[in-house]
């Protein structure tokens, strides 16, 4: 099957009017290969039948959504960029537990954007629970969202294989794992029970309206997808959920730089962190 450059941009487009995320033409190969595998579960011939389809003929965006989960990319495992995770639980966690212990608040709330098949906010979960002083006394809540119903299935369940795990410090590993029978890693309900998934569009304009006071935002290797305009709108909405004082990790080849003056950039234990 081929992809002609016109139908290619009109694909492209519709994503981007959908969701914010850009594809350039040097991807055209990577569209058409997925393209081609959902043309084929629908039966379609021709490229600008399956695109009307989308546009006119796709009200609840099932079709949308299932052609967005093949094109989404979920590279991920558990304590993955391990620096930036130390920052966060020894000096922005600190900070946080310290300020909210004197105020005599006792609520922690995280943002996990593009969580994928759930490997970053378990792992936030778990150095919650190695961090936190009297973690019994804290109300902890981890909200977790991604575009790819796929992925969200996949951590719910809360089981992975070796390469997920293949960071996890072996006391960790031992303390907040099981090994299941079919020689899988399942995480410790003590650990999945912070975690709520939901499927979420960060470019729908109803999207995060609901919620507020977050102490942090991590949104790692997510704007990589966006272009500028939809990566400013995401950041905003990033800020409006935001308690003031709290903390916003990106990916650490991603800067605010270029999106966002409204944050204050700090550095920490040799780490540059944004904060509201």
């Amino acid at each position: 099957m081929e992809l002609p450059l016109e139908y290619f941009i009109k694909l492209r487009n519709l994503i981007y009017e959908r969701t914010g995320i850009s594809y350039e033409e040097n991807k055209i190969y990577y569209i058409k290969k997925r393209l081609q595998q959902r043309m084929q579960a629908g039966e379609f011939t021709r490229i600008e039948d399956y695109i009307k389809h989308l546009r006119l003929f796709d009200p609840k965006g099932i079709e949308f959504q299932e052609l967005m989960n093949l094109l989404t990319v979920n590279e991920t495992y558990f304590f993955r960029e391990f620096s930036q995770l130390q920052v966060f639980a020894e000096a922005c966690l600190e900070e946080t537990t310290h300020a909210k212990w004197k105020a005599d608040a006792r609520t922690i709330k995280i943002f996990c954007a593009g969580c994928s098949t759930g490997e970053e906010p378990y792992t936030l979960g778990i150095i919650l629970k190695e961090m936190l002083d009297n973690f019994p006394a804290w109300n902890v809540l981890i909200k977790a969202v991604d575009i790819d119903k796929n992925v969200l299935r996949v951590a719910q369940r809360g089981v992975y294989d070796q390469r997920s795990i293949k960071d996890v410090p072996p006391s960790y590993l031992k303390s907040y794992f099981s090994v299941t029978a079919a020689g899988q890693y399942a995480i410790d309900d003590s650990i999945k029970d912070m975690v709520i998934y939901e499927h979420l569009n960060l470019m729908d304009r109803r999207a995060l309206r609901c919620e507020e006071n977050y102490d942090f935002v991590f949104c790692r290797n997510v704007l990589i997808y966006f272009d500028d305009v939809s990566r400013k709108q995401v950041v905003d909405k990033f800020y409006g959920i935001l308690r003031q004082g709290g903390f916003i990790f990106l990916g650490h080849a991603e800067s605010l730089s270029r999106i966002s003056t409204a944050f204050r950039i700090r550095r920490l234990n040799e780490h540059i962190v944004y904060q509201r």
